[in-house]
C-alpha cells in the first residue's frame, strides 16, 4: 500500500486516494433500530491505522443486482468503473481498526444503497476500503468543546468523546429521526438529543445559535450539508468567532424536490 504522504499527484492538483483494501464481513450487529454495525475482516486490513478521531474511509460495496466487487480506477478527480460509470462508494467514519478487523457504523434509511447492502449483507460478502482520509487533531489547552452533528455524526462524536481529555468539559448535542436512534456515548459529557423536525438540522442549527461559544472553545459539527452552512454562518459570520475554533462538515446532501 502507498502511504499518504507520497501519494501521486494528479495533473489537476488532487492526490491519488489510498488503493483499495479488499475485505469481507464478518458480521453484522444492530446498535439501534436506525443504525447497522458492519465488520470487516481479511488478510489486507493488516497496517490500516486511523490515528485521529473523525477520520474517514471510503467502502466499496458489491455491484447492487449482481454482488460482484468491481475495482475503479481513477481517474485523476474520480473513481470510475472500466464503462465509465462511478462505482458504490460511499464514505464513512472507521469506528474500529484493530487486529486486522475494521467497524462501520450505517445508518439505515429507506432507499439507501448501503443501508439496503447492510440490512442484507451475509458473512463472507466481499467490499474493498480505501484511506483513511486525515481526521480530527483535539486541542488540549481549548477551554470547552461543544460537538453536534445528526445520526451519521455519531460514531465521530464517539471517537472525539473518547478523544479529548477527560478534564476539559464537553457539550453535545445529537439531532435523531426517533427516540429509539439515541445511543450511550463515552465518559461523561454534558448531552442533549433532539428529535427531528423534519427540515435536516434545524434543531442542531438552533442549539448552535443558542449555546455561547468563546474563542477558547473549539466546535465539531458535521451533518446535512444546508444545515452546516447555516451554522457556519452564525458561528463566523454573525457572531464573528474565528474560524480556526470551528470544524463544521457538511456529511450529505437533502435530496432536491423539485
Amino acid at each position: 500500500m502507498t502511504d499518504s504522504t507520497d501519494r501521486p499527484r494528479s495533473a489537476s492538483g488532487r492526490r491519488k486516494p489510498p488503493e483499495f483494501r479488499n475485505m469481507q464481513v464478518l458480521r453484522t450487529e444492530h446498535l439501534t433500530p436506525h443504525m447497522v454495525r458492519v465488520t470487516f475482516g481479511g488478510d489486507d486490513l493488516a497496517g490500516l491505522v486511523v490515528d485521529e478521531p473523525a477520520a474517514s474511509v471510503r467502502v466499496l460495496l458489491p455491484m447492487p443486482g449482481t454482488g460482484e466487487l468491481v475495482v475503479p480506477e481513477w481517474n485523476g478527480n474520480e473513481f470510475l468503473l472500466p464503462d465509465g460509470n462511478r462505482p458504490p462508494i460511499r464514505t464513512f467514519t472507521p469506528r474500529r481498526a484493530e487486529d486486522g478487523e475494521l467497524d462501520i457504523d450505517m445508518v439505515i434509511h429507506e432507499g439507501g444503497l448501503a443501508s439496503t447492502w447492510a440490512l442484507q449483507a451475509p458473512p463472507g460478502d466481499p467490499a474493498a476500503v480505501s484511506g483513511p482520509g486525515r481526521g480530527y487533531t483535539i486541542d488540549p489547552g481549548a477551554s470547552g468543546y461543544l460537538l453536534a452533528g445528526d445520526e451519521t455524526a455519531i460514531p465521530a462524536i464517539s471517537q472525539l468523546l473518547e478523544a479529548i481529555p477527560s478534564a476539559i468539559p464537553v457539550q453535545v448535542h445529537v439531532e435523531v429521526a426517533t427516540a429509539e436512534a439515541r445511543l450511550d456515548l463515552p465518559g461523561s459529557p454534558e448531552e442533549e438529543w433532539h428529535l427531528g423536525t423534519g427540515d435536516p438540522g434545524a434543531t442542531l442549527v438552533d442549539a448552535i445559535a443558542a449555546t455561547d461559544v468563546t474563542d477558547s472553545n473549539r466546535v465539531w459539527c458535521a451533518g446535512e450539508a444546508a444545515a452546516m452552512h447555516k451554522i457556519r454562518t452564525n458561528l463566523f459570520k454573525e457572531r464573528g468567532l474565528p474560524r480556526s475554533i470551528a470544524t463544521v462538515r457538511g456529511y450529505w446532501k437533502r435530496p432536491r424536490t423539485t
